[in-house]
């Protein structure tokens, strides 16, 4: 059985998909760009500005279903630019603090809204 995860505090989806879904014992929350879900605008400002927001919208999608980046098991990190790879990592890790995910990186030719990052995650319902 699955179950939609929706929440105000993230932004809504810009397309046919829920922004997170709950199956089994797992939660896939669907990559988040760089959307402040306060005033809908794109969080542009720099790489490591427009990563926390990305990183803000993750966990408040987490939250919702009442986990945290601790029961992030798996993610996928989406660049434009891989030259940005070091000021995207920093951020990414400051989101957690140990028993870090398994995670791949990939640069790929043009991200929604022509952000730079997106990344989603897959969690653990312990």
């Amino acid at each position: 059985m699955k179950k939609i995860i929706t929440t105000t505090n993230a932004p809504a989806p810009i397309g046919p998909y829920s922004q997170a879904v709950k199956a089994g014992n797992f939660l896939f929350v669907s990559g988040q760009v760089a959307i402040n879900p306060e005033n809908g605008e794109l969080n542009l400002v720099n790489i490591e500005e427009e990563t926390h927001q990305v990183m803000r919208n993750l966990k408040a999608v987490l939250l919702e279903a009442g986990l945290s980046f601790d029961n992030v098991v798996k993610s996928t990190i989406f660049l434009s630019d891989m030259g940005t790879f070091a000021q995207v990592n920093e951020i990414y890790g400051q989101y957690f603090t140990a028993d870090f995910p398994a995670r791949e990186t990939v640069q790929v030719s043009v991200l929604p809204k022509n952000v730079n990052v997106e990344i989603s995650v897959i969690a653990i319902v312990q």
